[in-house]
C-alpha cells in the first residue's frame, strides 16, 4: 500500500489516467459484450476508450496549473 502511496504522490496525473482508462475498459467490456463486435472493432473501441481517457485526464490537469496571469500563492 505504501507503494502506491509513494507512486500517487509522484505521479498524481499518470496515476488517475490509469485508473480511469482501467475503469473505462471495464465499462465498456459489460455494456458492449453482447453486441458481437469483431477483434479489429473491439481493438479500435479500446484504442478509443483510452485516448479519450488521456484527453480526460490531461484536460483536468489543466487546473493544476497556474494561469499565466495570475500570481502564484
Amino acid at each position: 500500500m505504501k507503494t502506491l502511496q509513494r507512486f500517487w504522490q509522484a505521479h498524481p496525473d499518470l496515476t488517475s489516467f490509469l485508473a480511469l482508462a482501467i475503469g473505462m475498459l471495464v465499462i465498456l467490456y459489460f455494456s458492449a459484450r453482447h453486441v458481437g463486435f469483431s477483434a479489429g472493432q473491439w481493438l479500435t473501441l479500446g484504442v478509443a476508450t483510452v485516448a479519450l481517457a488521456a484527453l480526460s485526464i490531461w484536460i483536468i490537469s489543466w487546473e493544476d496549473e497556474p494561469a499565466e496571469d495570475e500570481p502564484e500563492q
